[in-house]
């Protein structure tokens, strides 16, 4: 299972959450970027329980972490 999360972070903690979020399992790709969202996820997990445990017990609880939106690929 595919998805992107987007990410509205802090203002002065985009590098340290992209930094962070990069080194999770399930994690592809982050890029980061100007206006909002913040940072975008790429990530794939074996399941949708997979997908929630890196969205909700990992990039959730990350000090910055404002909002996240998660958009699952179906193609």
């Amino acid at each position: 299972m595919r998805a992107y999360v987007l990410i509205n972070a802090r203002p002065g903690k985009v590098r340290d959450l992209a930094a962070a979020i990069a080194k999770l399992e399930g994690v592809r790709h982050v890029d980061t970027c100007w206006g909002v969202p913040d940072i975008f996820v790429e990530a794939q997990s074996a399941d949708a329980r997979g997908l929630d445990e890196l969205v909700v017990d990992h990039i959730q609880k990350l000090d910055g972490v404002e909002r996240t939106e998660t958009h699952i690929m179906v193609g």
